[in-house]
């Protein structure tokens, strides 16, 4: 008999799905606490969760038998997925869920704060008749900036398209050609905060995302400017935004979603008349709970019965024998995808890339999907998994080309990644290390020996005697300690190139400090 805890509210018809399959015994428990949890999970073989339940480290660790981990919903904040991988149980959610409730919630807001319908409302309420106390704007030719131009992005845009509004989109790996195809123009976050009359922000929260609208952003926008978060807390810097709203900088706001929730009682958006607050309902719609509900009983029951794992957020489609000795070239082409999006400038547009050596002989779609999950996810983190990558990187208009190679290489297995954007091209080469191990050998025209983990600083110099020096000693300063060292040079003198692993986040001011250095010409901090 296969056990399924199911810790969070779902729909009956959801759960209808597992009960169905005759070798299921499908237990719903809500409202567990940590230590109750950890001691029930250990008999199951899937656990289905929404928001609430935390899936901790500690948690994963007591479950003896867990396979499969089902998120109705799409943020992966409450599971930990590197335990999950780690112990190898698969996780799964529902991005598509939500979609049209979170869109329709999002333009519910940008309504109310144009016609000032819920001040309206609590004003009659009182028996007031102050008309002219709430005088509204049109939405009509008016300026829609959009910060994340994913699904949920794409469906607020079409919406406010057809009510004569223009939109301006903000999305590092949005085409031109594919915004421009539904009429949305594409520009860059600067341009955007300058002219929108409205900002919708839609993005994943990261840590390049985090506190993305600041006093810094507020400052570059129009006055009377309209502020909008249905996507996640901690993208608008709160307290910014309470100032701008005191100061008239911003005409009004609408949060679904904030940093710390419930929101403290003590917040400052709470007293701010032109403030619209809803507690968390972007998803909150019959049809949405429904829909993740079913999805996520599908998913979970056909991991558990065999067949092929759909939304997987760190799991491909493929058969267990070739799985294995493909796995650590999925992992490989994870780690190439990501430090690939984070080393080029610019908007992508083709991705290419040429497999080599023995693992020809195989399917290789597995590192396709993982080499553009890993392009794409640190910008678009949970919302892409190894299934629906290759479909994101279509929709944003990046044309990703596979080939073979059966000309003999330096390296037994070699897999080469040419991005092209509308700056530049970079090429990336990678294999396995003796052991197996992840590793980076060429960065253009540079060999190194990289290892692709934690925080790195990849820095571009010209080659010239004290360099390395001067660069450990300012780490050391800051009490940052360098892991690992490689660098490549054109020729004595030349330009070259030096990556430091660190043990340790690297500051703004340390970043700015390293970028001052002598003979530096450029840096980057990059994240796996």
């Amino acid at each position: 008999m296969i056990k399924i805890l199911v810790s969070d509210p779902l729909s009956e018809e959801g759960l209808k799905i597992l009960k169905d399959v005759h070798d299921f015994q499908v237990d719903v428990q809500t409202d567990l606490k940590p230590e109750a949890l950890k001691e029930r999970i250990k008999d199951y073989d899937a656990l289905i969760v929404r928001s609430a339940t935390k899936v901790t480290a500690q948690i994963i660790e007591a479950a003896e038998k867990l396979k499969v981990i089902g998120r109705a919903g799409v943020g992966l904040d409450n599971v930990d997925l590197a335990a999950a991988t780690k112990k190898g149980i698969i996780v799964m959610n529902t991005p598509g869920g939500n979609t049209i409730s979170t869109a329709e919630h999002t333009l519910s807001m940008i309504l109310a704060l144009s016609r000032n319908i819920a001040q309206a409302n609590a004003s009659t309420k009182k028996g007031e008749w102050k008309r002219s106390k709430f005088m509204g704007v049109e939405l009509y030719n008016k300026n829609l900036g959009v910060v994340g131009f994913g699904r949920i992005g794409k469906e607020v845009a079409k919406r406010a398209l057809s009510f004569g509004m223009r939109v301006l989109a903000y999305d590092p790996f949005l085409s031109r050609e594919v915004a421009e195809s539904i009429g949305v123009e594409v520009v860059e976050l600067k341009t955007l905060l300058q002219q929108a009359d409205y900002i919708s922000v839609h993005t994943p929260l990261t840590d390049e995302t985090k506190h993305m609208i600041s006093v810094e952003a507020f400052a570059l926008m129009k006055n009377g400017v309209r502020i909008i978060n249905c996507a996640r807390g901690g993208i608008i810097d709160e307290m910014a935004l309470a100032e701008a709203v005191k100061q008239g900088k911003v005409a009004g706001a609408a949060l679904d979603v904030f940093e710390k929730e419930p929101l403290s009682t003590e917040s400052e958006l709470l007293k701010l008349d032109n403030v619209i607050l809803t507690p968390h309902l972007g998803a909150s719609t019959e049809e949405a709970q429904l829909n993740v509900a079913v999805e996520v009983a599908e998913i979970v029951r056909d991991a558990l019965l065999g067949k092929c794992i759909r939304n997987a957020a760190n799991y491909p489609c493929v058969e267990t024998e070739v799985f294995k000795f493909l796995e650590p070239y999925i992992e490989l082409c994870e780690k190439l995808g990501s430090f690939t999006s984070q080393l080029a400038e610019g908007r992508f547009k083709e991705l290419d890339i040429t497999y080599s050596g023995e693992i020809i002989k195989y399917d290789l779609t597995p590192l396709t999907m993982s080499l553009a999950k890993g392009l794409l996810s640190p910008i678009l983190k949970d919302t892409v998994n190894f299934i629906n990558s290759l479909s994101l990187s279509q929709e944003r208009g990046i044309k990703i080309t596979e080939s073979r190679s059966s000309k003999e290489e330096e390296f037994v297995n070699l897999i080469q990644v040419a991005i092209r954007t509308d700056k530049e091209t970079k090429i990336i080469m990678g294999t396995l290390s003796a052991n197996k191990q992840p590793r980076i050998v060429k960065i253009d025209d540079y060999y190194v020996e990289l290892a692709p983990f934690g925080e790195m600083i990849v820095i571009q110099n010209w080659d010239r005697p004290g360099l390395i020096g001067n660069l450990g000693t300012l780490l050391g300063k800051h009490n940052i300690n360098i892991a690992a060292m490689t660098f490549g040079r054109e020729k004595p003198g030349g330009k070259a190139i030096t990556v430091f692993n660190v043990d340790a986040s690297v500051s703004a001011d340390l970043f700015n400090k390293i970028i001052r250095t002598e003979n530096i010409l450029s840096a980057k901090v990059i994240k796996i």
